[in-house]
């Protein structure tokens, strides 16, 4: 039951947000192997002032993802699914690759849950269930 939570400078339309959430939430669903109804996704406009990397560019578009997952999954699978957002934010708004950064934090399944269900621990086998 993770939750995705992006903080950007890049001006999206609501429409753009739509768009991107979906793309978010196939990547992770193939990456993660997992299935999409439990995938939530937040994009939050910030002013460049708000955001800050070391490393950026002169470009004011930054894109940061806080992924709050369950614990089991691969640090090439976490990798993997990590590039995949990246790309996609730098083909979809332009972002500079040195402007994005994505950070995991993982927790027990029991601590992740929806008014219908409570997590459990993840398997390979989840994406079956889903």
């Amino acid at each position: 039951m993770p939750l995705l939570q992006f903080d950007t400078s890049v001006e999206m339309t609501g429409l753009e947000k739509q768009e991107f959430a979906a793309t978010v939430r196939k990547l992770y669903s193939e990456k993660m192997q997992t299935g999409t109804s439990h995938v939530a996704v937040v994009v939050r406009p910030r002013t460049p002032a708000e955001l800050s990397i070391g490393r950026e560019t002169d470009d004011p578009r930054l894109l940061f993802l806080d992924a709050e997952i369950r614990t089991g999954r691969s640090a090439d699978r976490k990798r993997e699914f990590a590039l995949d957002v990246m790309d996609a934010a730098a083909r979809n708004f332009g972002v500079p690759e040195p402007n994005m950064k994505v950070v995991f934090t993982e927790h027990d399944g029991e601590s992740m849950m929806g008014y219908d269900r409570v997590g459990s621990e993840w398997s390979a086998d989840e994406a079956d269930e889903q």
